[in-house]
């Protein structure tokens, strides 16, 4: 899960301001497309589970944890007008801000503790019992030594450099 320079650079200019809005920046992505890229940005906030409803400042009613569509416009506003002055990508661009959703992308080893014991989708670099595109459990997430445990079919659990995920993202399940 290693970000692309560009990628990098995007992320370390834009996380000030996402944090300026009283949100966390999940991360971005940067698509080059020709003459029009996308910078996509996931913002999340951490869940206050026994919160109770609140009205925000346009009259919305919050529940007290999620992102809502004014934390976005805040960021898209506070980063579109960074990104303005500093002008870091060449060309047009798209500027989408968004929550992570239910089946959240991992950008960091440091965001999938919190999701153990829940199936994810992996797209690998190199292949991993001949096989780079498979669904797992999720079963262990060694920091220190940057490697995840999954479960495939059959019990069968294997161990992944993290290095090695090009792509890894939630399944959402009810």
């Amino acid at each position: 899960m290693k970000l692309s320079n560009k990628t990098q650079a995007l992320q370390d200019l834009i996380a000030p301001a996402v944090q300026a809005c009283n949100v966390d920046l999940w991360g971005i992505e940067f698509i080059p497309q020709g003459k029009r890229s996308l910078l996509r940005i996931y913002i999340d906030k951490a869940g206050e589970t026994d919160a109770q409803p609140v009205m925000n400042e346009e009259g919305e009613l919050e529940q007290g944890r999620g992102i809502g569509v004014q934390d976005c416009v805040r960021v898209t506003q506070q980063v579109g007008a960074m990104l303005d002055v500093h002008d870091p990508i060449s060309g047009e661009y798209s500027l989408e801000v968004s929550s992570p959703g239910w089946d959240r992308p991992f950008f960091q080893l440091e965001q999938m503790p919190a999701y153990i014991g829940q199936q994810v989708a992996l797209r690998l670099i190199s292949a991993v019992d001949n096989r780079r595109k498979f669904q797992a459990k999720l079963i262990a997430v060694d920091l220190e030594n940057e490697i995840i445990q999954v479960e495939v079919e059959k019990q069968q659990v294997l161990e992944i450099d993290s290095h090695n995920i090009d792509k890894a993202n939630l399944i959402y399940q009810d």
